[in-house]
This record gives C-alpha cells, structure tokens and sequence, in this order.
C-alpha cells in the first residue's frame, strides 16, 4: 500500500502598498487569500507583518462608519498636535534622516495596534470570521509601505 506525505509549502513574498491618506486603512485580504490560493495550500499558517514602525496589521470588520470610528479613536489617543519629545529634532540625535517628519503621534498610535498577525489556513481557505478582513492601518502617510508575508504548510493532494 502506497502511503501519501503532504507536500510542504513554503513561501515568502512582500505586498507593497501605496497610500494615500495620513491615517487609512487598506484591506489586504483578497491579496492574502489569493496567495493561499497560488500556493495550493491545504493548511498551515499565514504570518503577516508590517516593514514599518508607523504601520499596522489589524484584524477586523470593514465597514465605512468604523473605520471613521476606528480613525477618531487613533485620533483621541495619540493626537497629531501633541507634544513628543521624537518630533524635537533640536534634542533628537538617533535615527534622524534627511526629510524627517514630524511623526511622534504616528509611532504612539502604532504602538497601540501591533505590527503582525497569524492566521490559520484550513482546507484551502484562510480561517476568518464572517466579518473580519486584514488591514495594514498607514499612520503617517501618505507613503509606500512593504508588507512581509510567510506562508507555510501542506499543499492540496
């Protein structure tokens, strides 16, 4: 009797994306999907993570009047008029470069959210809720930004 071993998939790619907004949510989620798809991958992991220190990777609902919400809470939780001693460039010495901004409110509100994700992939499909989509959330744009994605698990026989 002849005994079938899974086939491993193993696969690294990056998502670039170009923002538009200062503060905007972008759904990579039929990008991530079709990259399970490519893969042939029956199950395994997805691991999705942001090249950015003012990006985010989320997990959550898309729609219109949340992300609104989503906005103004970043908004009252780290504001853009704030003081932050990163954007006093008269005392910063570290990591400054020739066209800085003034982002300290960017780097506080992406501390608040996460840099990555991991999701399940189970019979061909990512693992999601009914409502639930994968945003990279731009913090100080707008920029082009680079998404990491490592895919691993078995193929479909």
């Amino acid at each position: 009797m002849e005994t079938l071993v899974p086939t491993a998939v193993q696969r690294h790619c990056r998502i670039h994306v170009v923002t538009r907004h200062a503060t905007e949510f972008v759904d990579l989620t039929d990008r991530l999907e079709a990259l399970v798809a490519s893969a042939c991958t029956q199950s395994g992991l997805m691991s999705v993570q942001t090249l950015h220190t003012t990006t985010a990777i989320i997990v959550n609902e898309h729609e219109p009047l949340l992300l609104d919400d989503f906005h103004s809470l970043l908004d009252r939780a780290a504001p853009a008029d704030a003081d932050y001693r990163h954007d006093d460039l008269a005392v910063r010495t570290v990591n400054l470069t020739a066209d800085e901004r003034t982002n300290g409110h960017s780097h506080c509100r992406s501390l608040l959210l996460g840099t990555s994700v991991c999701l399940n992939i189970v019979d061909g499909t990512l693992q999601l809720g009914q409502w639930q989509r994968v945003f990279l959330v731009e913090l100080d744009g707008p920029r082009t930004r680079d998404v990491s994605v490592l895919l691993f698990g078995e193929a479909r026989p």
